[in-house]
């Protein structure tokens, strides 16, 4: 029959959830420093053993063997070592039973402090290495407390920790929500361990993603990489490991139910499912979907890359605030740009442009004449001929050639002296070439009068005998009248 100290010791394991043998070395430890301080000198040797099956105590102490005992604690004769040991001799240490008989009341409330106190070091272990190992793992934990913050989320043996940070945006919180969180880090603390979890990591997704997915679970399909901007919108990168498999319907699922229920549990953020590609060309134009990529130009050296998209499709590649860009850019770690159609046919066009510029340019210098000046040539001939046979030759008079008289086509001859007479006094009549002419009869059809009739406007000004005032409107002219003008 098990005695009741060790039925205390099994209900002690059994409260703070740790192994039998954890409690009986943290028991044995205790019971060393009580009993060193009441019966046994300060530094010596001492060891407990309890029995497990039993539970008896018993104390080992290291002794040396003399001729002549002065301390009992630290000393032995050598008949009694030789009891124990028949080749003992003078000087030897020995490990010996001694047990004492009772403990005092001080030693017992040492006992029982080391005891609590190694106890919970010894939890404070467990727990640690407990959660350690979920690290980077997804637990559900209940809401326990609310601060400005930070959040107390309890996750079984431990309130874990969700600081501002780690936190969602636009997510709230409540008292006694059940969540699902993802370890971040697990510390040692002078209060314990310290367990920090968070909403807001991209490993989140990862994890719900091989929760809800099985062919991700199996390792059939792997995630490459996440990129993600908590509370609005994340990216996934998925590649099959096995051919024939379609890695991106594989996440989605029949009629999207699996991407349904990772969006649901973050709240309604965004994901976008993209397939990843050996070729990085391919990989960018796959991450900045849902925009149609036309073209992609590579520049390794730098690690940069330059998208081109329709113009049509330009907003939609760069997303809200250049959102999807970013994440692009987390996903695939190059740096991006973008640019429209119309603005890579103009940069081309220019470029050509200035490449023809530069090619024509040198030969057309190497073609053109060098610019002599006409008064230098003038020296150089005059200087060339000899004085002697310089000829001088005499001013010609230009006489004023004659200029023939154009006949005019149609017209009438007015003397030149027509504004003397008018000066004189004399009135002279003016006969235009109107006048000259046979006159011709114009016809006028009913139907012109009648549309002359509709075009005249009600309220006009008109004489009293109903014809129509001139210089009100254009009138038809049925035959050439002459006009006189007095001078």
């Amino acid at each position: 029959m098990k005695s009741d100290f060790l039925l205390a010791i099994t209900q002690l394991s059994a409260e703070k959830n740790l192994p039998k043998e954890v409690v009986l070395a943290t028991v044995e430890s205790a019971l060393v420093s009580a009993y060193r301080k009441e019966s046994f000198a300060p530094n010596q040797n001492i060891t407990v053993k309890i029995d497990p099956l039993t539970g008896k105590v018993k104390v080992m102490a290291e002794k040396q063997v003399v001729e002549k005992v002065i301390d009992s604690r630290q000393e032995m004769r050598l008949l009694e070592a030789k009891r124990q040991k028949a080749d003992a001799k003078i000087g030897d240490l020995m490990m010996v039973e001694d047990t004492p008989a009772d403990a005092g009341r001080i030693a017992a409330q040492t006992a029982k402090q080391v005891i609590l106190q190694r106890l919970h070091e010894a939890e404070n272990t467990a727990i640690f290495d407990e959660y350690a190992s979920k690290a980077g793992d997804t637990l559900v934990g209940v809401v326990q407390r609310i601060e400005p913050k930070q959040i107390t989320v309890d996750i079984g043996r431990v309130e874990a920790i969700m600081p501002a940070s780690e936190q969602a945006y636009g997510e709230r919180y409540r008292a006694g929500q059940r969540i699902k969180v993802y370890v971040v880090d697990v510390a040692k603390t002078a209060k314990g361990p310290a367990v920090i979890v968070s909403r807001s990591h991209p490993g989140l997704v990862r994890r719900l993603f091989e929760m809800e997915v099985p062919e991700v679970f199996n390792q059939l399909v792997e995630i490459k990489a996440v990129a993600r901007e908590a509370g609005s919108r994340s990216k996934v990168a998925v590649g099959a490991l096995q051919p024939g498999i379609d890695p991106v319907g594989c996440c989605v699922g029949l009629r999207g139910i699996r991407i349904q229920n990772i969006v649901s549990e973050l709240n309604g953020e965004k994901i976008d499912v993209v397939a990843w590609d050996n070729e990085i060309a391919t990989f960018i134009a796959n991450s900045l979907s849902p925009a149609q990529v036309t073209k992609v130009i590579l520049n390794e050296a730098e690690k940069s890359a330059i998208v081109v998209i329709p113009d049509r499709q330009l907003s939609l590649g760069i997303g809200k605030e250049g959102q999807n860009v970013r994440l692009a850019v987390k996903l695939t770690g190059w740096r991006i740009d973008i640019k429209s159609a119309s603005d890579e046919e103009v940069e081309r066009a220019e470029e050509v442009a200035r490449k023809q510029a530069e090619h024509i340019k040198p030969e057309a210098v190497e073609k053109q004449p060098v610019a002599v000046p006409v008064s230098k040539i003038e020296e150089e001939s005059v200087g060339k001929l000899p004085p002697a046979e310089l000829i001088i030759e005499p001013a010609v008079k230009e006489t004023p050639a004659k200029v023939e008289a154009v006949p005019e086509e149609q017209g009438v001859v007015v003397p030149l002296n027509v504004l003397d007479k008018v000066s004189e006094g004399d009135s002279v009549k003016l006969r235009f070439a109107e006048d000259l002419l046979p006159r011709r009869e114009v016809i006028i059809d009913d139907k012109n009068k009648n549309k002359n009739k509709k075009k005249t406007v009600k309220g006009k000004d008109t004489a009293e005998d109903g014809i129509k005032l001139k210089g009100k409107k254009r009138r038809n002219v049925t035959d050439y009248e002459s006009e006189e003008i007095d001078f």
